[in-house]
Parts: C-alpha cells; sequence; structure tokens
C-alpha cells in the first residue's frame, strides 16, 4: 500500500471520484497536526462498505491520538461499516425531537405523541476496525461547503432526508436556512397533498441538502398529460427525469427504493410498466420481483455511466430499509409493540450484504453500497409502532421509523464514506 502525505487543506473537499478511498480527521484544528495520510485503496473495495484503515502514528498530535481518533495500530485492519455493533451512548440523541418541528414530520416524531419509552434513542453503531468519529454539525457543513447532496427514493429517502437536516441544524430553529426549492421545480403543485420534494440551503457554507420523491427509481410519465386519471408509463430502464436534470449539480446521490414493489402500490398509482418506450410484454420480467431487480440494476449502471464526466460525484445506494410486522402485515393487524432494546442481538458479524439486489447491482460499478439492513433489522423497537399523533387505534407503522432514531446512523454512516 503506497502512503500519500498531503496537507490537510489540500483535500478537505474531494473533487473527484478516482478509485483512491480517502480517509481524514475531523477533529483536526489549527493547534494539531495538520498532515494525515491518504492512502490509496484497491479497486475491489471501492463500491463496498469496507474501507482500508491505517496510521502512522507520528503524523498526528497528542490531542488527537488522547481522543481516541487515529487507529492505536500500524497495522491495516479492514473498516466494514456493514458489520460491527449497537453500543450504548449517553450523549443521544443528535438531536431533540421535541425541537426539529420545522424539519421532522409529526407522524415521525414520536417524542409528540403517546410513546412513553424512548430507549432506542440512545444508541450508536460502532463499525467494525472504524475509528467514526463523533458527529458535529459544524464540521460536517464546513466539509460539505460548496456541495450539494441528494436524497432520491421512497418515504424511508425522504426520513434520511428530514434526519440529516435534523443533524446539520442540531435539531434547532433556524431561519437562516433557505428553501431553494423553486430551484430544482420543488414547488407544490394545484391539488397535491405537497411537493415532490424539498430543497434547503445553508447559507453560511453554500451547503444544499434535498429531497425527491421517486419510489420505484423509474422514470414516470402519464400517457395522457391532460387527463389525470390517466394511467402512467413507469420506465423500467430510464433514470427519473428529475434526476437526468439535475445530476451535474450534485455531489453527493443517495438512492434507494424497495417497498413499494407490490401489486398493490403498482395499481394504486395507476402505474404500466415500460421497456424501450413502450409496454413490457415480458412476462418473466412483469413479476414485481424480477421488474425490481431489473429497475435497479438499470439506474446503477445509468449512474455508474455518468461518473466519468461527473467528477466530483459521490454516489451511493442505499440497502432496503427492515420491516417487522407481526402477526399480519400494516393492513392486517401487523404489529411491533417491542420497546426492549437489541432483544434479538446487538451485533451483525455477517459477511456480505442482506440485500443481495443491491449488492448485486452494484458490483463491478463505482457506485457505492450504503448497507444499512442487516444493522437496522436489530432495532425493532424503533419504529413508529402503534404511536401516531392522533393516537388512531389499530394501526400500527412497523415501516417507518421514530426520530431521532435509526436513519440518523444511516446517516452517520454515509458521512464516514464522503
Amino acid at each position: 500500500m503506497n502512503l500519500i502525505y498531503l496537507p490537510v487543506e489540500f483535500i478537505a473537499e474531494p473533487t473527484d471520484n478516482s478509485s483512491n478511498s480517502t480517509k481524514t480527521n475531523d477533529n483536526i484544528d489549527d493547534k494539531g497536526s495538520k498532515w494525515i495520510i491518504i492512502e490509496e485503496v484497491n479497486n475491489a473495495v471501492e463500491n463496498s462498505s469496507v474501507a482500508v484503515l491505517g496510521s502512522s502514528p507520528s503524523l498526528f498530535s497528542e490531542k488527537q491520538k488522547s481522543d481516541g481518533n487515529v487507529a492505536s495500530s500500524s497495522t491495516n485492519k479492514v473498516c466494514n461499516y456493514a458489520k460491527g455493533r449497537w453500543v450504548a451512548d449517553s450523549s443521544r440523541p443528535l438531536y431533540s425531537g421535541f425541537q426539529c418541528k420545522q424539519w421532522l414530520s409529526e407522524m415521525w416524531a414520536c417524542r409528540l405523541t403517546q410513546r412513553f419509552d424512548f430507549s432506542y434513542e440512545g444508541y450508536r453503531w460502532q463499525p467494525e476496525n472504524c475509528n467514526m468519529l463523533k458527529f458535529k454539525r459544524s464540521s460536517f457543513l464546513r466539509r460539505m461547503q460548496n456541495k450539494t447532496i441528494a436524497f432520491i427514493g421512497d418515504s424511508l429517502g425522504r426520513q434520511q432526508f428530514q434526519s440529516l437536516m435534523c443533524m446539520a441544524t442540531g435539531g434547532e430553529y433556524s431561519p437562516g436556512v433557505l428553501n431553494v426549492g423553486k430551484e430544482y421545480g420543488l414547488i407544490k403543485a394545484r391539488g397535491a397533498i405537497r411537493p415532490d420534494g424539498w430543497a434547503y440551503r445553508f447559507p453560511k457554507t453554500n451547503t444544499t441538502i434535498l429531497y425527491y420523491w421517486s419510489a420505484s427509481l423509474s422514470d414516470l410519465v402519464p400517457l395522457n398529460a391532460s387527463d389525470r386519471a390517466s394511467d402512467i408509463a413507469m420506465h423500467l430502464d430510464r433514470p427519473p427525469a428529475f434526476l437526468r436534470k439535475y445530476l451535474h449539480r450534485f455531489d453527493v446521490l443517495v438512492l434507494n427504493t424497495g417497498h413499494h414493489w407490490n401489486r398493490g402500490k403498482l395499481k394504486a398509482n395507476r402505474w404500466v410498466m415500460h421497456v424501450n418506450g413502450k409496454p413490457n410484454e415480458d412476462r418473466k420480467r412483469a413479476e414485481i420481483a424480477n421488474a425490481k431487480n431489473f429497475t435497479i440494476h438499470s439506474i446503477v449502471k445509468w449512474v455508474d455511466s455518468q461518473l466519468p464526466s461527473h467528477p466530483h460525484l459521490k454516489a451511493f445506494f442505499r440497502t432496503i430499509s427492515p420491516r417487522h410486522f407481526l402477526n399480519g402485515d400494516w393492513n392486517t393487524g401487523g404489529s411491533c409493540d417491542s420497546t426492549t432494546p437489541l432483544s434479538s442481538g446487538s451485533e451483525v458479524v455477517q459477511d456480505g450484504s442482506r440485500d443481495s439486489v443491491v449488492e448485486g447491482a452494484l458490483k463491478g460499478t463505482k457506485v457505492k453500497i450504503l448497507d444499512i439492513t442487516a444493522l437496522s433489522e436489530l432495532r425493532d423497537e424503533g419504529h413508529i409502532s402503534r404511536y401516531s399523533i392522533r393516537g388512531t387505534p389499530g394501526v400500527n407503522d412497523c415501516l417507518h421509523w421514530c426520530l431521532p432514531g435509526i436513519p440518523d446512523s444511516w446517516n452517520e454512516l454515509l458521512i464516514a464514506q464522503l
């Protein structure tokens, strides 16, 4: 392995998407060492959730060593973000569920519901052989200066977006943060319940964080634009128009899909599968699992093809977020009443992702995996469950997560891999 020594200012804002993986220490300050090591990592781990971790202790200040943010051994170890364990952390949560009303949807702010147990907030994910720095919003915004982070996906992607907004503001009311949705066409259409997404900018660092709703990650085009009841062509082999139009403005892209891939959703949304610009006639591809697999592979292939012409872009595909319905599904009496953290274990030891579709699609590409499936499966107590603002009886949400909560850890893993 070759070690390259560079001043920290030189790489504070990576601008390329080469095969070199970069590790920095965010706690380096003006009084500490201003030199870090860039370790050149083999392409074999570029699109996985692992990275090579190593250090040369003489290059770090005594303050950094005592903070425990630098590897104590000169031997290289494999840092695997998907493997590790949940550990208790009295400094959690990262923001207040009461105060982050500016960004949090009420239905996901469990502190505002009838729930009385919040022990799920008091844990952080500790990856295997990784030195995870504690999240600091000032450091994060400084690293993301003049950059745009885009989440494109379903409602779980929206949860991750809201989580990051709360983390970046500390959950505090922030009138200085600008709504720049109009720049991306994210405005509420007449008759719509909400816009197709949101975009906010932190003016001091010119950092933009946005979300766009695309539950299937396929291009959706009404078959008859003048008829609101028209069926909608669901182009499985074409990325959403929003992504094609604005990709050049993104520095970090996080994609996800999964839970809308069922016959009920497709029928309710009047989505009709299309391939090559015409209705799909392949019966095997029309099977939901195959259609989902085909779409994920298609969009990953397209994004990967765009990376050479967008060298500043870091692209991630987040694996599927697990559901925890017991004794039924969302519409058949299923529930998730556990309030005991880590009742089924605290550690992920397996190699490979639990989401084999995403893992397979990313193989051989430079799109990285944000692998959160297995670690989230251990947190069944962190769902919305039967709690809501209105306390509607008989309704259980064992898909979405309470915020603050598990998606905060997804974002910490994302930030660690930037």
